[in-house]
């Protein structure tokens, strides 16, 4: 237990492992862990503005739940009594749920999402909902109705999006985990924008039942951390085959934590299609040079493949328009200017569009899995820009759409190829802003994936370096 305020300052700062260890053997109690994240968020939140609805006695109470059943040694794994939270898009029983808009300003559901579900069966502690960009339509983070969030390594840059309060929560040390969601790289994107690690799973093999929609067949839910091996520890009690998703698949089991625990990459063959190179920022180009040679060291090779990231948008035009009926016309005025046009945008797609553009999804899904043939991994920079200023962003509003497609170029085509995709830190630019390093496999080849990230972040550890206000 800590003995002192100083003491008790410092434990949201550990990683959520060193957290779970702690827990485990008794060293720590919840009820610590979650009054020290919950007195952070009341000094960080102003500031990042990562949290729409924060929980606290019920936290409180969650936690004190998790040390009466720890203490009577019924120990539930990694995850019980950690503090950890929710993208405000994921449903949550009795909590608003708002998805970042006026809309759904005072939604409140009566069931909990299947990813929030598998949570609580885990033993977690729920702090709260985090920002997002409305209805997760957008990767620049700027837009919703409870405000932008503020990225921790720069409070005048943004963090990306659409999940940009969970990348920020856990950048700023808010909390030990957080979920997020991904259509094009909702996860990925803030996780490099704001130096953490974020994971889009497998298409399916993470529930999104209870999760509000941006597009069915391109939504991924999964984990975002400090490290690889927390990430994988949250990955473990999320990943879980529901019969009530349509969209979930049967995957093979594979126990995360321990594939990671093998750094033996040697006999790794990694791709790098340099046309995800294409007009890089210069210290991202030079800084994902530095990771692709450092992972050249301790795999068996490294070659140029050929891949594209040119891809449709017929779909994710389309299904939020058909999503958003519910909606509309009736709240038309409630949703944000930009929003409403981007949802509109899908009103033009005709049924025979719509049922040609899931043909074509599907067997890209298929036709992808030849270079698995050549490369058991592929490798690029998770982003080809650094995280733009708001003063930026404002100068040429009405070009924000076309910032977005540019940040999300590089992630956006293994939502359609559904393949498992992180972005683990990988340095840092001049200004201080950091750059992400994207790390793909093969359908439900998660373990390989997590093995090459903890890897590479252990022979680098850029994840150490804190933000600089913390």
């Amino acid at each position: 237990m800590p003995s002192s305020t100083a003491q008790s300052a410092k434990l949201p700062f550990l990683d959520l492992a060193e957290a779970s260890r702690a827990i485990q053997t008794k060293e720590l109690s919840p009820v610590d862990l979650a009054e020290a994240c919950l007195r952070r968020i009341e000094q960080r939140n102003p500031v990042l503005n990562a949290f729409i609805t924060i929980t606290a006695e019920s936290a409180l109470e969650e936690a004190k739940r998790a040390e009466a059943e720890i203490m009577r040694g019924e120990w539930k794994g990694p995850l019980h009594g950690i503090p950890l939270a929710v993208k405000d898009l994921a449903e949550t029983a009795g909590v608003r749920t708002t998805a970042a808009s006026k809309v759904l300003e005072h939604y409140v559901p009566s069931e909990d999402a299947e990813v929030v579900r598998r949570l609580r069966l885990a033993g977690s502690v729920l702090l709260g909902k985090l920002n997002l960009h409305e209805f997760a339509y957008g990767g620049s983070g700027v837009i919703g109705h409870f405000g932008p969030v503020r990225n921790p390594w720069n409070p005048e840059h943004v963090t990306g999006g659409s999940s940009s309060g969970s990348a920020a929560a856990v950048a700023d040390f808010l909390c030990y985990g957080a979920i997020g969601t991904d259509t094009a790289g909702s996860i990925r994107l803030p996780a490099a924008y704001c130096g953490i690690v974020g994971l889009k799973p497998s298409y399916g093999l993470v529930s999104t039942r209870g999760i509000i929609p941006l597009s069915w067949s391109l939504d991924h839910a999964g984990p975002m951390a400090r490290t690889v091996l927390d990430t994988a520890l949250l990955l473990q009690a999320i990943a879980h085959y529901d019969h009530l998703d349509i969209h979930c698949q049967k995957f093979p089991p594979v126990y995360y934590p321990s594939a990671i625990q093998d750094e033996d990459c040697a006999p790794l063959r990694v791709g790098t299609p340099r046309k995800f190179w294409q007009d890089l920022d210069s210290e991202i180009e030079q800084a994902v040079d530095a990771a692709v040679a450092e992972i050249g060291r301790f795999t068996k090779a490294t070659r140029n493949i050929e891949l594209s990231f040119e891809t449709d948008r017929t779909l994710v035009r389309c299904e939020p328009w058909v999503y958003h009926q519910r909606y509309l016309p009736a709240h038309e005025a409630e949703y944000g200017p930009d929003t409403l046009r981007r949802i509109q945008s899908g009103a033009d797609v005709t049924v025979a569009d719509y049922i040609q553009k899931q043909r074509e999804l599907w067997q890209q899904r298929r036709e992808v899995l030849h270079l698995f043939e050549e490369v058991d991994l592929i490798v690029t920079p998770t982003t080809p820009v650094l995280a733009p200023s708001f003063a930026e962003l404002k100068t040429e509003p009405d070009n924000l759409r076309r910032k977005e497609l540019v940040m999300l170029r590089n992630t956006r085509p293994f939502n359609v190829f559904g393949l498992p995709a992180i972005s683990v830190p990988c340095g840092f630019s001049t200004s201080g802003l950091p750059i992400g390093l994207q790390i793909v496999g093969a359908p439900g080849s998660e373990g390989v994936v997590l093995a090459m990230a903890n890897a590479y972040e252990k022979r680098i550890a850029w994840h150490q370096k804190p933000p600089p206000t913390s």
